[in-house]
């Protein structure tokens, strides 16, 4: 494919000339039939990006995420990916579930919170299945080499969306839009199609800080910089082994994932709830006891947790957090019980954090 020069034309490799704006109206129309809140088109020259990347992994932010660094500055240079990108089409999906109120479940320290995007099925899957919904139909309207990702390859996904227009960095590092917040998914087609581009959006965070003011554990160490290490995200969901003990106590009952820079954020008063069922709660997660799924089995969690993002942590991992979250929970025998009753659990790594968590209760009844 090559472009016209100064007519924003596409032209295929049989020399058919197809007006690219006209293309990308159709596109837009297509994706929105699809269910995405919106997408844009970003160029592959993401170089002025690299020295920031670089900083942040060598301070070591990235914790044990070993894989960031592995594949470093290729995260900046989607051609070298994939070989003949010349535009990426990013697109936007809402998560945001109709479930119990998420500050509620906080305030209950009997409760588990579950970051809301993980309460239903897996995003990878499901919007993987849309671009690639989306890739083909653009293909059968003009045939165009591509492939898509899903938070499943070395991409700056929001320094891309942030050119596109489908929003603006925040200070908390996400993506933010005006008209939807930023409870929404990304995803990407890497495309040979020199598609018009999109315009970059204005940031609007100002002097605002409520992001910063709100991480429990300050993890957001400066404006538009996040110490993974310290985020209850990475603590409960990337990290493999023990959480840092002197961080246990400010996870409070957050069990998997950390929704509590976007809560305070004044844009997500406008964002929208998902019309996508497949995000839906499910087994009541959004509101949960903690004793209850303390108690489950290794055959209750993969049956429970099969086709959602929380099947990917494994069991040990599971308990830990919620012998953290059972820590730092009102002090009651119906609590102390439950982690009594997994004191000699076969996983090193579960008894020392019940091991904590009783000396917590202890602690909390003298």
């Amino acid at each position: 494919m090559t472009a016209e020069s100064g007519t924003g034309g596409v032209k295929t490799t049989g020399g058919t000339s197809i007006d690219g704006a006209a293309l990308l109206t159709r596109i837009r129309g297509w994706a929105a039939e699809l269910g995405f809140g919106a997408i844009g088109v970003a160029d592959i020259d993401l170089g002025d990006a690299e020295a920031g990347l670089a900083a942040w992994l060598d301070a070591g932010f990235h914790g044990g995420m070993d894989y960031m660094a592995r594949h470093g500055m290729k995260r900046a240079r989607p051609a070298e990916l994939v070989p003949g990108t010349l535009r990426v089409i990013s697109a936007r999906l809402d998560y945001w579930p109709d479930a119990a109120p998420a500050d509620a479940a906080l305030a209950d320290g009997e409760r588990a919170y579950v970051s809301r995007y993980a309460l239903g099925r897996d995003y990878h899957k499901v919007l993987r299945a849309r671009l690639q919904k989306l890739a083909e139909r653009i293909g059968a309207e003009v045939p165009h080499a591509y492939r898509v990702f899903t938070d499943s390859a070395p991409i700056l996904e929001v320094e891309l969306a942030s050119r596109n227009g489908l929003g603006w960095r925040g200070k908390h590092t996400l993506l933010l839009d005006r008209s939807a917040g930023s409870y929404f998914f990304l995803g990407e087609i890497f495309t040979d199609l020199p598609l018009p581009l999109d315009a970059p959006v204005v940031p609007h965070c100002g002097s605002c800080t409520a992001c910063i003011d709100a991480c429990p554990t300050g993890a957001i160490v400066a404006p538009y910089r996040v110490d993974a290490r310290r985020c209850i995200s990475y603590l409960t969901i990337e990290l493999k082994g023990a959480i840092p003990e002197e961080l246990r106590p400010l996870l409070g009952n957050r069990i998997y994932g950390c929704d509590d820079c976007q809560l305070a954020c004044p844009w997500n008063r406008f964002a929208r709830l998902t019309r996508e069922p497949d995000f839906a709660p499910r087994h009541r997660l959004d509101a949960a006891r903690l004793v209850e799924l303390f108690g489950w089995s290794a055959a209750d969690f993969a049956e429970r947790t099969a086709g959602t993002p929380i099947h990917r942590i494994g069991f040990e991992s599971w308990l830990r957090n919620i012998a953290v979250a059972l820590g730092n929970a009102p002090h009651s025998a119906e609590v102390v019980a439950a982690l009594q009753a997994r004191a000699d659990d076969d996983s090193t790594l579960v008894r020392e954090h019940v091991a904590w968590a009783l000396a917590r209760q202890a602690a909390a009844a003298a």
